[in-house]
């Protein structure tokens, strides 16, 4: 936890290059959210382009292919983590895959413990186990 899922666009990435953007976000989750090793949840999904709307909000600018929609679910974080996780992750992803910061977009759904059920039908967080 928390829970990352990535929206692609299809045929735009390599294969090399999801597994880098994964691991770059896992890298940062660790280092910024405070999320222990391990704990790595992660999802990919693939879009036609025309099935990936990403527009400008009014910012006045591009998206390329090469666009990420990335949704995390998390427990509740500080402005601080929020903000640093935002950045850190663009600084990867540009020096390792030369995106554009015009095409990465990140929201984050906050929730509780009680939100989170990782196997047996238990709420691991409610219960101790976690």
């Amino acid at each position: 936890m928390p829970l990352l899922q990535f929206n692609l666009v299809k045929d735009a990435w390599t294969k090399e290059q999801v597994q880098t953007i994964l691991d770059s976000a896992y890298d940062v989750t660790l280092k910024t959210l405070g999320a222990p090793q391990g704990d790595r949840y992660q999802t990919v999904s693939y879009y036609d382009p025309d099935d990936l709307i990403m527009g400008d909000t009014g910012l006045g600018f591009q998206r390329s292919e090469k666009r990420i929609l990335l949704n995390i679910r998390t427990r509740p974080r500080t402005r601080e983590q929020k903000i640093n996780f935002y950045h850190q992750l663009m600084e990867q992803l540009h020096d390792k895959l030369r995106l554009d910061a015009n095409d990465l977009m990140i929201t984050m759904i906050v929730n509780t413990d009680e939100d989170w059920s990782f196997t047996s039908g238990k709420a691991q967080f409610l219960t101790g186990d976690l």
